[in-house]
């Protein structure tokens, strides 16, 4: 193959010449940096061409074996926090951060202080939230009353009451109830309790409006019990009537609600306590204490005295007499038989009303 020298130059042209230039220069700096370049590790050198990286000089401490010591904090600089030694609650050996607080207990009231157990033996129990407005606040366990000579009166069943109403029957009994039974010979053992907290309305009836039994107000007594046996029955109409009417007086000026015989026949046999508030302190005592009833009952008429004039009989009228003989006449004998059995006369019967 031959080439001229016009041929030559129109095929590498000077900027072909300037491209080989260049390329000349490229390859002596790139052997001239590879040289460079084997003292350090180079991070794509995957196939290990490059020369090793040289290892760091050693320490003349660390040879001896000798581990180099923080420098002492200076006096000026201010003291770590107490803070800074407890563990952190990021770290993992660090205590879980401890629960929230309980609320702060609810301050005891006046009467519940008041209310100590040389008073009555009644330990507080929680607040109740029924449904509508039933249940209340301060509430005690009223289970004995303790009279000033220490002996326990007990309640039966244990009555659910608010502070002030048990400290109210506490004060009835210690003041009104010890002397009523020491004039009988005897002492108080026990109170009947026949109702206290029930949430519900008025003498049970369904959509009334709320009993003061359900706000823990009012407490339903049926008798007294003493410690010779015997028992006051606060509506029997056996017990002498001022026996009753002294418990009457006594409980009408201590509670603002009396309920018993003649209020309605809701309460003929418990006499109903409670202390509803009401506008100008205004007072229900209901309760007739009715007289005992008679030793025997008059189940028949009194015998007539033998001093009686003897009763007349009415004599019949002749036109009377003469009617019922010819009656007489006319009806058959005991002993004849009927003419047929179609005529058979049935007697006659008082028409008398079916009853439903």
């Amino acid at each position: 193959m031959s080439l001229s020298l016009p041929a030559f130059r129109r095929k590498w042209s000077c900027r072909g010449y300037m491209s080989l230039g260049a390329a000349m220069v490229t390859v002596v700096l790139g052997l001239a940096d590879r040289a460079e370049a084997r003292k350090y590790g180079s991070p794509l050198d995957i196939f290990g061409i490059a020369a090793p990286r040289p290892r760091a000089t050693v320490h003349s401490a660390n040879v001896s074996g000798k581990i180099p010591l923080p420098r002492p904090r200076p006096e000026e600089a201010p003291k770590a926090s107490e803070t800074d030694d407890k563990p952190s609650a990021d770290k993992p050996g660090a205590p879980k951060p401890a629960e929230a607080a309980p609320p702060p207990e609810k301050q005891a009231s006046a009467c519940r202080l008041a209310l100590t157990e040389e008073i009555a033996i009644a330990p507080s129990i929680p607040d109740i939230r029924g449904p509508g407005a039933c249940g209340g606040e301060d509430l005690v366990r009223l289970e004995a009353i303790v009279l000033p000579d220490k002996r326990k009166v007990a309640v039966k069943p244990a009555a659910i009451l608010r502070c002030t109403m048990a400290s109210a029957i506490a004060d009835w009994v210690r003041k009104d109830v010890v002397p009523l039974a020491a004039s009988l010979g005897s002492t108080i053992s026990d109170l009947d309790n026949f109702d206290s907290f029930e949430c519900r309305g008025r003498n049970r009836v369904v959509g009334a409006m709320l009993s003061e039994h359900g706000k823990a107000n009012a407490i339903d007594v049926r008798a007294i019990k003493l410690a010779n046996g015997q028992s006051i029955g606060l509506t029997d109409r056996t017990m002498p009537r001022e026996v009753r009417e002294r418990v009457l007086h006594s409980v009408c000026s201590r509670f603002s609600t009396v309920l018993g015989p003649g209020s309605d026949w809701y309460h003929e046999d418990h006499i109903h306590l409670d202390l509803a508030q009401r506008r100008n302190d205004y007072r229900i005592c209901q309760w007739n204490v009715w007289d005992p009833l008679p030793q025997v009952a008059p189940l028949l008429p009194a015998e007539r005295p033998e001093e009686a004039p003897p009763r007349e009989v009415a004599a019949k009228p002749e036109a009377k007499q003469g009617v019922d003989d010819e009656a007489a006449e006319k009806s058959p004998a005991p002993g004849d038989k009927p003419a047929a059995d179609g005529n058979k006369t049935q007697p006659h019967k008082p028409a008398t009303k079916k009853r439903r």
